[in-house]
């Protein structure tokens, strides 16, 4: 009975072990949720905004900076440039939301793990499964932002920015840049 038992036990580790490994995550806020019920989601807390789409996170007891991938918000804090035409909303909306919260990182196969200034790479989930990445473009905090490739989610945040361009959302809207500010394509 024991050796049936083992065996039992044996074949549902395996069985789970490979449904996880097989397990592709899915892109919707609520298939995000039910996968976060199959499989355990790692969360790690913010412990600095530096701006609309760079955080500084602990990850196993350090600090790291995360640059998000998909997006690029206007400049604040670049000593060589002046500050951006709604930097300072994107930032404040950054640290409105990601102060204090904990969040899962999810890196993109198709990009790097670093940049070239050492940052994590990362799109950023908040607790309720927001695409903050995402949901920073789709509100006019931010531009779609491909940077040498194409990585996972970028239909989905060209979508978003195509909505939020039509909606005149954020620095699409005629009162703030009207879209004038261009998004950065490549930075040296």
């Amino acid at each position: 009975m024991k050796q049936i038992f083992k065996l039992l036990c044996g074949f549902l580790a395996g069985f789970f072990l490979c449904a996880g490994f097989f397990h592709e995550t899915p892109k919707s806020p609520a298939g995000l949720q039910q996968a976060r019920e199959v499989a355990a989601v790692q969360f790690y807390p913010v412990v600095k905004v530096i701006d609309g789409d760079t955080i500084d996170v602990i990850i196993n007891g350090q600090k790291q900076r995360v640059r998000l991938l998909g997006v690029n918000t206007p400049e604040t804090v670049d000593p060589k440039k002046p500050v951006q035409c709604y930097g300072p909303q994107a930032s404040a909306i950054a640290r409105q939301k990601l102060s204090g919260a904990s969040v899962e990182l999810q890196s993109d196969p198709g990009q790097g793990n670093t940049d070239k200034y050492h940052r994590l790479l990362r799109y950023v989930f908040l607790a309720d499964g927001t695409d903050f990445d995402e949901w920073l473009i789709a509100n006019g905090y931010g531009f779609e932002y491909t940077y040498d490739k194409p990585y996972e989610y970028q239909t989905e945040f060209i979508d978003a920015q195509a909505k939020a361009q039509v909606n005149k959302l954020g620095l699409w809207a005629a009162d703030t840049c009207n879209g004038k500010l261009k998004p950065q394509l490549r930075r040296s």
